[in-house]
């Protein structure tokens, strides 16, 4: 094989490496979210199993509704939250549409809200119109999903995690906002946490930490979209990833999911849409 041969097969060897490793580093993201997940699918069937036993003990109409309407609830939740975590985990395509960006991340707030429950996380919203951006809806989830644990994490007695999303036409960019009120990041680690490998994360009990490659991932995800990542960060006051993506007029093709059910039986979280 000439040279020009070996590197077309080094490039694709490179290409496909990269892939697998985008596709472990979000089965370890879903992964972390196993625990919550379970717990909620438990919290589902509860509630199926309660309320087809109310149901079954009541012969009138209004208490059968009641129930059927309940478990109908549930059901729906349970579907959302699998259609959504083997959409999530299976290995995407290149592929971009035109995506509306609330929603897109709204689908991904349904695979979390059990887990920052769990972990005395508030959650707030903050949206700002429908902003569109041409997008490969798996990779920039897979992002956010990244962004949103990591935020979990550095807040280990609980706190806020608010996420914004505007879109800023003097630049011609939506920008998504996560931020937190955990730990902060120290500024020496701060200039190296986009670095590969690096991280700040220690072993847990278990000797697990972190891979040093998510927020690498991340960036090479963002900037392959024509848009920008950056970090602000504070000791002890919390941290804001932005994420810049340009705008588009595209008419999206198809939304990314159902809309966002309504949590009745299974708890709630606080939201706010603008």
């Amino acid at each position: 094989m000439n040279l020009q041969g070996q590197g077309a097969e080094l490039e694709r060897r490179i290409e496909e490496l990269q892939q697998q490793l985008m596709q472990a580093q979000k089965l370890s993201t879903v992964g972390a979210l196993a625990s919550s997940i379970t717990h909620e699918f438990n919290n589902i069937l509860t509630t199926i199993i309660n309320y087809a036993k109310l149901g079954l003990r009541h012969k009138d109409n209004a208490t059968r509704e009641k129930a059927l309407d309940k478990i109908l609830n549930a059901g729906q939740r349970a579907s959302k939250i699998t259609t959504g975590l083997l959409s999530y985990s299976r290995r995407g395509t290149d592929r971009r549409e035109a995506f509306d960006l609330v929603e897109l991340v709204q689908d991904v707030l349904v695979l979390v809200e059990k887990d920052l429950q769990m972990h005395r996380v508030r959650l707030q919203t903050n949206f700002e119109g429908h902003p569109l951006a041409v997008v490969n809806a798996s990779q920039i989830q897979q992002v956010l999903l990244n962004l949103i644990v990591n935020a979990r994490q550095a807040m280990e007695g609980g706190g806020q995690l608010t996420i914004s999303i505007r879109a800023n036409t003097e630049t011609g960019m939506a920008e998504i906002s996560v931020r937190d009120t955990g730990c902060g990041i120290a500024p020496d680690s701060l200039r190296k946490i986009f670095d590969k490998f690096f991280s700040t994360k220690t072993a847990d009990v278990q000797g697990q930490g972190g891979t040093g490659l998510g927020l690498a991932l991340a960036r090479e995800v963002i900037e392959a979209h024509q848009g920008r990542i950056r970090v602000e960060s504070a000791l002890g006051q919390g941290t804001a990833f932005i994420l810049k993506l340009p705008l588009t007029k595209e008419t999206p093709l198809r939304t990314t999911g159902h809309r966002r059910p309504r949590i009745d039986p299974l708890g709630s979280v606080s939201q706010r849409a603008g």
